[in-house]
């Protein structure tokens, strides 16, 4: 209870711990975000200033009228896409790394994103006429049904992590395959896009993309964030988190499902962006600890500031040539990875 303030709701009909050096650093992450999106912004063939970037972002009046149309309409749904689906990720990550108590636990090191990607390639290639909207659902089947054959095939009831690993590495394998395979067949044009959509990045994204992701966060995101104190449980084990209360499979198979739905949704948004949803869970528990009432919130903000932040290297790096996001991700993601699997080859 040090350090930590209780905070009750409604009368005192619920009841929360509020770690203030969570707080403050979600605060602080927050205002990384913020600049990384008015950096990002800012960027491009017509420079902005980000001081002319904030009075855009807030309606207020500017020496150029472009402004306004050029931030708000035309670059502003980029940098939300790119917090948004680093946020997805991250979390999406943190849930499994706390249901498999394995640190090496991803959507993208265990196939997951390669199942969705897998199904929405098909989407792009095979049927070229149907809206983006159905991305996401498309890619959730694809991701629940890797979910499924990892949970068969590895998990059984507690997991190592040479065994889900080894296994997630051969479902996203499988899957890689099998998206070569439908690419093979694909018209030139869907081909094309399908290739730049698997490199992750967010390149050309607008409202539209920002209001198909939205419903999928508004619903899984709370939904996940608010089971924290059964994820802390889980974590114990299934029988200290029976003897709690907790109904395990039940618990268990619902935080799987906001995991994969969530990271369906980024892979179907922004193509498959790599170790995030790695990365950002281990940094926010170095921050905050790892009590996910903490951890959730925080993995979020980390995440999203993380792909905005890679967003805006690979665009500036070697401009005017861009490098996606997920090119960025994956060269500082894949050290990061090595170093944990060298952390853990005794498991």
């Amino acid at each position: 209870m040090k350090g930590r303030v209780v905070f009750r709701p409604w009368g005192g009909r619920a009841s929360a711990l509020l770690d203030p050096r969570a707080i403050i650093v979600f605060v602080l992450l927050g205002l990384v975000a913020f600049a990384g999106v008015v950096a990002n912004v800012g960027v491009g063939e017509y420079p902005i200033a980000p001081p002319d970037v904030i009075r855009a972002l807030l309606g207020l009046g500017s020496d150029d009228g472009n402004y306004g149309f050029i931030v708000n309409a035309l670059r502003l749904p980029r940098a939300l896409v790119a917090v948004l689906v680093g946020a997805a990720l991250a979390v999406s990550g943190a849930v499994l790394q706390g249901i498999t108590k394995n640190d090496l636990a991803a959507p993208d090191i265990v196939g997951v994103n390669a199942g969705a990607g897998l199904a929405a390639v098909t989407l792009i290639v095979a049927f070229p006429s149907v809206s983006a909207a159905y991305l996401p659902p498309a890619a959730f089947g694809g991701a629940l049904v890797v979910a499924g054959l990892l949970y068969l095939l590895a998990w059984r009831g507690s997991s190592s992590p040479t065994r889900l690993i080894l296994v997630g590495v051969g479902l996203g394998a499988v899957a890689t395959a099998l998206t070569t395979f439908m690419i093979t067949f694909g018209e030139i044009y869907q081909v094309s896009q399908a290739l730049v959509w698997l490199t992750g990045s967010v390149y050309g994204r607008s409202w539209e993309q920002v209001l198909t992701l939205l419903p999928w966060l508004v619903i899984f995101m709370p939904l996940t964030l608010l089971r924290f104190r059964h994820l802390n449980a889980l974590g114990l084990g299934d029988e200290v988190a029976r003897g709690l209360g907790v109904r395990v499979e039940l618990e268990r198979g619902l935080l799987v499902l906001c995991s994969v739905a969530l990271a369906a949704a980024a892979v179907a948004t922004a193509g498959t962006i790599a170790f995030v949803g790695l990365m950002a869970p281990h940094i926010a528990r170095r921050l905050v600890g790892p009590a996910h009432g903490g951890l959730l919130p925080v993995s979020a903000m980390t995440g999203g500031a993380m792909v905005v932040l890679s967003d805006l290297v690979g665009r500036t790096l070697f401009a005017p040539v861009e490098i996606p996001c997920g090119i960025v991700t994956a060269v500082v993601g894949a050290p990061f990875f090595l170093y944990l699997l060298y952390k853990t080859r005794k498991a």
